[in-house]
């Protein structure tokens, strides 16, 4: 989907999470690529460097591939886990292929409670020989307009599409990730539900119509904004 080359800008990370700052837990994240001829192997880590038992952290494995075209695609894995003292945990993994002329940047962050506990990233990119990764600059750590989908129904799915062509016409690309969910409810029903930052922001109960559909994307995108101006005063009481 080409759209992506127009939601993906440079915002200062800090405005990911409500102005949070780290805080005080020893547990790492680390993105660990290897590069073999033309393919990638990536590995989210998580390591416990304190001498206690760490529960329900979740984690975020996000990455973005840009081909010669400049089109972008994207994949995301996330789920909870936890940690003994001092161990090392595979998160998750991600393989591409990547040609000459393409890039691929990852991210990894780690929360607990919704507070961003560790992040890293790398960036894997073809040059005319050989594939190189290195380090993301802070810099370059942003990321906007991410929409993720993680519907389960034919119901959900044009939920997404009609939500994304509508966030996608609006210009209003938010400096956070949207998660779109769907958990199964009575008989051949779901509920939709869309989450910020671990916050829900906005849930129904799904319907096949359209126009039902869409009037649930037009309060959702509301919300949203709603959220997004509060997030961002909420940040700049935070700096004063």
């Amino acid at each position: 989907m080409k759209p992506f080359i127009n939601y993906i800008v440079l915002l200062s990370l800090s405005l990911l999470n409500f102005g949070e700052a780290f805080c005080q837990d020893n547990t790492n994240a680390r993105v660990i690529a290897k590069v073999v001829d033309n393919f990638v192997d990536i590995k989210g880590v998580a390591q416990n460097n304190d001498a206690t038992f760490k529960d329900d952290y979740s984690y975020l494995l996000f990455s973005l591939k840009t081909d010669i075209n400049g089109n972008y695609s994207r994949n995301s894995q996330s789920g909870v886990f936890s940690l003994q003292p001092g161990e090392e945990k595979q998160l998750s993994t991600i393989k591409v292929s990547i040609q000459k002329g393409e890039e691929f940047k990852v991210y990894l962050f780690l929360r607990k409670d919704g507070v961003l506990i560790s992040k890293d990233s790398a960036m894997i990119y073809a040059a005319e020989k050989k594939t190189t990764a290195k380090k993301i600059n802070e810099s370059e750590f942003e990321i906007k307009g991410i929409v993720i989908d993680d519907v389960i129904t034919k119901i959900g799915k044009d939920f997404y599409d009609y939500f994304y062509q509508e966030y996608s016409n609006s210009g209003n690309q938010y400096p956070f990730v949207i998660n779109i969910k769907e958990k199964p409810y009575f008989g051949y029903s779901s509920i939709i539900n869309i989450e910020i930052e671990d916050q829900n922001v906005f849930e129904f109960f799904s319907k096949p119509e359209e126009d039902y559909l869409r009037a649930n994307v037009e309060a959702a995108l509301q919300n949203i904004n709603q959220f997004a101006i509060q997030r961002k005063l909420l940040f700049r009481n935070t700096r004063i």
